[in-house]
């Protein structure tokens, strides 16, 4: 079995374009094959689909990765086979039946895909109409009472733009301070109100309630029932700012319009390196078999002009030269042909011609590395970028936005990451900053724990990564994993290709990297995990980087990632040998557990979802390697403790008894509850990292047995009364730094014993995550005060 789980594990090192025709024609020849020249042209145009593939055996799940298969992140060993989620086309479907690998369930299509862009498009066409009108503020109830012994302010204001989660009242009165953000109320898709029910010390004779499209309503405040009403009303916090997928675009209006809202809260940081845009040169393949094909491209990019190209190839009876004529966007190519008016220009021939004559507008090139031997046949085609995203969506390169949280954004508070959409087709995740955000900053006038977490923590929350790869995927494709940037070589680049080209911006980082023999991505250019051509070769990850490099007081990251259900850190990938990147110290796994713990926990307290235990610990306990990713490169370089969320567990269905997946782009309703309980998450994050950034006192250990006499050789064992690194010595040295580190005992274990054969003395002391030295020890120092404890083996 163990031999089975790595080859599992390698799968993940090759995962790439499930059609083997994208490959270029590499490892054949097509002018010494002859019936190759009439292969036709493949245009890729296949939809994909994501599907749960049974894969039967051992020399399946080899054909499997020789395949290269698009791979999501939901997998899993049952009954001794695996199940592993899959983008494909029917194509390779047929293909993999040969193998006995099968199809389980289809979890995802296109038309499914189309379905989710309508849900969204009916939302936005919603949201304009209510931006469009007048909005009207009507308050329903503005009651005080006195329950017992506390006195309670109850409002309920009614906003004809209520519909929209984006839509925020906050409530404010003479002598209150900051506005109070009133929590919106909704029953089965139907916004209902916004609502508020505080403790207050002084009753307001009226209260103004104001909404973030500039309206306001004011109302006199009058008493409930007098002091009779029974129960306390529940805690104040206001959540679901969101109801539908948001496009980049639409992030960075959000964006800015909390930095507006709240200029003294949060600010937007800009990072230096821009995208190289949602753009694309524009392209046309003339031909229908391969050896006769030829592949156009603009200079241009399409939106500059590219796209208002036309090209048509004319055969003329008495045409006895090849020639090339450009008049303003028209290029026009006579053929030549022979006595018999067959047309005798090659593919290659006419390239020839087009470079020499129209090089200027366009570059020519054969169909992927085929010789173009052959002659080719009139055609005509108009030149596209293929892009669809509306006009308003620019197509220039982007700038990659920070927003920054928090009272005191001088670096002097600990620093807190949360990113997102590294993965383009992965819609939930950028929800999960938003709500965060608005959540952290509609709460902090009135909720004291929200206000602790603003005040104490420099927050940094990044919607999306990579804006680009996002919009390619709403609008022209939606599995798009990688950014848009085209690193392939000229006979991978005709337009039938442009689905798989970009990098993956999880493998694209020096940690791990394939580059450096790690497995877990790929070199090949058409790989849905392309690391690059280099570590850092991309501006996306490049960013992160500088963010890093620049705001050195972060101290945690959570990477938010879809779906599968998942939460896990370092190391995130090892080599052919399965050896990992050094694992973390004894002390700082167990406070990546305890951490984890906390945060699971106020995931769960949303709608119950659970992470598995099965799902949760370092990336290759639980998943498979994954060479270069993001999280590696901010622990083993910056030092910060970092997490990856794998949003969207399964869902398990009653009436069947099984676990359902969801996938990346869930329908809205699942999409929201995902974003509820990670926002949450993400909050027990920021918790975390409060309560670090308050541990002042140093930890406790001892070791098991203790000092003492005995007959035979034992296994001691260190107990801390916190997660905490231990630093020994069995030589009678004095512990430092440099000394031995307490190490884990192995995968998914707790910390090591010692094997103490003869008399030896220990040394030690312990520091835990937050830097408190055990005793106020000082190892560089010449102090004495670390623990020692004598075990006496005797003869």
């Amino acid at each position: 079995m163990k031999a089975k789980h790595v080859k599992w594990l390698l799968i993940a090192s090759t995962v790439g374009l499930a059609i083997g025709t994208i490959y270029a024609n590499t490892s054949e020849n097509p002018s010494v094959s002859a019936d190759l020249e009439d292969r036709p042209v493949e245009m890729m145009s296949e939809p994909s689909q994501i599907v749960q593939l049974e894969v039967p055996n051992e020399e399946a799940l080899d054909q499997l990765q020789r395949l290269g298969i698009d791979l999501t992140h939901r997998a899993e060993m049952k009954d001794g086979n695996f199940e592993v989620d899959a983008v494909v086309t029917d194509s390779d479907i047929d293909r993999l039946s040969q193998y006995g690998i099968t199809v389980k369930d289809t979890l995802m299509t296109s038309d499914i895909w189309q379905e989710r862009v309508d849900e969204r498009a009916q939302a936005l066409e919603e949201k304009n109409q209510i931006e469009a009108e007048d909005e009207e503020l009507q308050f329903l109830r503005a009651n005080h009472f006195t329950n017992q012994s506390e006195t309670f302010l109850y409002l309920e204001v009614k906003s004809s733009a209520g519909e929209l989660s984006s839509t925020s009242l906050t409530a404010d009165w003479e002598g209150n301070g900051d506005p109070i953000t009133l929590e919106r109320k909704s029953d089965f898709g139907e916004y209902l109100y916004h609502y508020l029910s505080i403790p207050i010390d002084d009753v307001p004779e009226q209260i103004t309630v104001t909404s973030n499209l500039g309206n306001d309503v004011t109302a006199e405040v009058t008493e409930w029932l007098g002091d009779d009403k029974p129960g306390n009303p529940k805690k104040h916090y206001a959540k679901e700012f969101i109801d539908h997928y948001m496009d980049p675009h639409e992030l960075n209006e959000r964006m800015e319009q909390l930095a507006e809202e709240f200029p003294d809260l949060v600010e937007i940081v800009e990072m230096p390196n821009e995208t190289n845009g949602y753009r694309r040169h524009a392209q046309a393949t003339l031909g229908s078999t391969a050896n006769a094909a030829v592949v156009v491209t603009s200079e241009a990019w399409g939106h500059e002009g590219g796209n208002d190209l036309s090209i048509e190839l004319l055969a003329d009876e008495n045409s006895t030269d090849l020639e090339v004529a450009v008049n303003d966007n028209q290029i026009t190519v006579n053929l030549e042909t022979d006595e018999n008016g067959e047309v005798v220009s090659t593919a290659q021939d006419v390239i020839e011609a087009l470079n020499a004559e129209a090089g200027d507008v366009i570059t020519a090139s054969t169909y992927r590395g085929y010789p173009g031997s052959a002659p080719v046949e009139p055609a005509s085609a108009d030149l596209t970028d293929g892009l669809s995203a509306p006009d308003h969506i620019s197509r220039e390169p982007q700038t990659v936005k920070v927003l920054r949280i928090g009272k005191h954004r001088d670096g002097s508070k600990p620093g807190v990451l949360g990113y997102a959409q590294e993965h383009a087709r992965e819609w939930v995740t950028p929800l999960v900053t938003i709500e965060t955000a608005e959540r952290l900053l509609r709460n902090y006038a009135h909720d004291g724990d929200t206000k602790k977490l603003v005040n104490n923590l420099d927050i940094f929350l990044i919607p999306t990564m990579n804006p680009d790869g996002a919009t390619y995927s709403f609008y022209d494709y939606n599995w798009q994993r990688k950014n848009m940037t085209n690193h392939c070589p000229e006979e991978l680049s005709d337009f039938g290709a442009r689905d798989y080209w970009g990098v993956d911006l999880n493998r694209n980082h020096s940690i791990g990297s394939v580059h450096d023999g790690y497995v877990g991505a790929s070199t090949n250019c058409t790989s849905a995990v392309y690391a690059g051509p280099e570590e850092h070769s991309e501006p996306e990850s490049q960013n992160l980087v500088w963010l890093a490099d620049e705001f050195e007081n972060i101290d945690f990251a959570m990477n938010i990632h879809s779906y599968g259900g998942y939460f896990m850190w370092s190391p995130g990938a090892y080599d052919e040998n399965r050896e990992p990147l050094p694992r973390p110290t004894a002390g700082e796994e167990a406070f990546y557990w305890s951490a984890s713990n906390h945060i699971l926990n106020k995931i769960q307290d949303h709608r119950g979802t659970v992470i598995l235990p099965s799902r949760t610990g370092p990336i290759p306990d639980v998943l498979y390697s994954a060479g270069g990713n993001s999280a590696d490169y901010l622990w083993y370089e910056k030092g910060i403790y970092a997490w990856n969320f794998e949003v969207g567990a399964d869902l398990w269905n009653e009436d069947e008894e099984r676990w359902e997946r969801v996938g990346f782009q869930p329908p809205y309703e699942e999409g929201h509850e995902e974003a509820m309980e990670f926002a949450n998450g993400l909050i027990g994050l920021f918790e975390v990292a409060y309560q670090h950034s308050k541990d002042h006192q140093p930890p406790k250990s001892e070791i098991n047995p203790g000092k003492g006499n005995y007959d035979n050789p034992v296994e001691v064992g260190f107990e801390t009364s916190e997660p905490a690194t231990v630093y020994y010595t069995l030589d009678g040295s004095r512990p430092t730094f440099e000394s031995e580190v307490l190490q884990l005992g192995g995968t998914r274990e707790p910390a090591e014993t010692l094997t103490v054969d003869e008399t030896t003395t220990i040394k030690w002391f312990s520091v835990d995550p937050a830097g408190n030295i055990e005793k106020n020890y000082n190892p560089l120092g010449s102090s004495q005060n670390y623990n020692q404890a004598t075990i006496n083996i005797q003869e």
